[in-house]
């Protein structure tokens, strides 16, 4: 992993008893979900914000100018009003648009450097416009996002976020957030998607040491890891068959355990305060690993509810915790 930076948090009062976060994950490119995450922060009035990783949506549409006011997409024109229309539903899902001429849509058909332009010009300027609704809705608030990249993002969102004064990169750092000192990782154990950040068992658990190791105090330690631990009720996902289709039996989805044997490991090892992760939308819950409570707030991000996770902790203790959905 190699170099640590400790980020102290000096925003929060270090004398205060309780230190109040809202996590959530795996919001996809959901404009709606990000803003009802800001919301729902200040009515708890919390301390920190963190957003566990997985910002990227998961598709592109190519919208073809045909010029004179008219657009086409999946062989359906329209006019101004109903590209607005279809936009503003594609962005509801997550998803993301690009408006292009003929030849370049031509081109997006065998040129899969095209689309992967394509695809980070319209994540960049989804994560640049995320800042903006942050800097707008927390303004004079003094309240930091703390953001971490999951398996399905791609590196250069690092990048983008590091532009902002309010959105900050976790993954690389300790952050102190009050008297609790927060570790990042958005890297999970193979899936059979092939996404961009995974590695296996052994590398995980060598940068998870890497990082644990440099935590003061165990006992106050927040653990925020994309990958849910190893058999757990946060790690429970439909098990798939040689076509990644759900294996059904007497019509029933056959669940199975696909967190990572590592991040549990680790947790057990070090018994830090709280785990924090996401990754395995389906399987919102909470379980204890010895004394470290872990959670999972799940995810409908497509569906533009939030999912999330209100804590409140004092020194070595939860005092409160609520999952919160709407």
């Amino acid at each position: 992993m190699g170099l640590f930076r400790r980020n102290s948090d000096k925003t929060i009062d270090k004398k205060s008893s309780q230190v109040k976060i809202l996590f959530t994950s795996d919001i996809h490119g959901s404009d709606i979900v990000f803003k009802k995450f800001l919301n729902a922060g200040l009515q708890f009035k919390v301390d920190a914000f963190i957003i566990g990783g997985d910002l990227a949506g998961k598709a592109l549409y190519a919208i073809v100018d045909l010029g004179n006011g008219k657009y086409r997409i999946e062989e359906k024109e329209v006019g101004k009003e109903g590209l607005a229309q279809l936009t503003e539903e594609i962005r509801k899902r997550g998803e993301y648009y690009t408006i292009v001429s003929e030849k370049e849509h031509e081109e997006m058909q065998y040129n899969k450097d095209l689309v992967n332009q394509k695809f980070k010009e319209a994540m960049e300027s989804v994560v640049r416009g995320w800042m903006k609704i942050a800097e707008e809705k927390l303004k004079g608030a003094n309240i930091p996002i703390y953001v971490n990249l999951g398996n399905d993002d791609p590196e250069y969102l690092f990048r983008v976020i590091e532009e902002s004064d309010i959105m900050k990169k976790c993954e690389g750092e300790i952050i102190e957030i009050g008297d609790h000192e927060m570790i990042s990782y958005g890297y999970v154990n193979p899936t059979p998607w092939k996404t961009p950040r995974e590695k296996d068992e052994d590398s995980i658990y060598k940068d998870l040491k890497e990082m644990a190791d440099k935590i003061k105090d165990q006992s106050k330690a927040i653990y925020n890891l994309h990958a849910p631990p190893y058999n757990t009720h946060l790690d429970n996902a439909p098990l798939l068959d040689s076509n990644l289709k759900p294996v059904v039996k007497g019509g029933e989805i056959v669940f199975t355990h696909v967190g990572s044997v590592s991040v549990r490991r680790i947790i057990e090892e070090y018994q830090p305060l709280v785990g924090l992760h996401g990754h395995i939308h389906e399987s919102k819950g909470f379980d204890k690993l010895g004394r470290t409570m872990v959670f999972n707030p799940g995810s409908e991000y497509s569906e533009g509810i939030l999912h999330s996770l209100y804590l409140v902790l004092e020194g070595d203790k939860i005092k409160t915790y609520m999952f919160r959905q709407g």
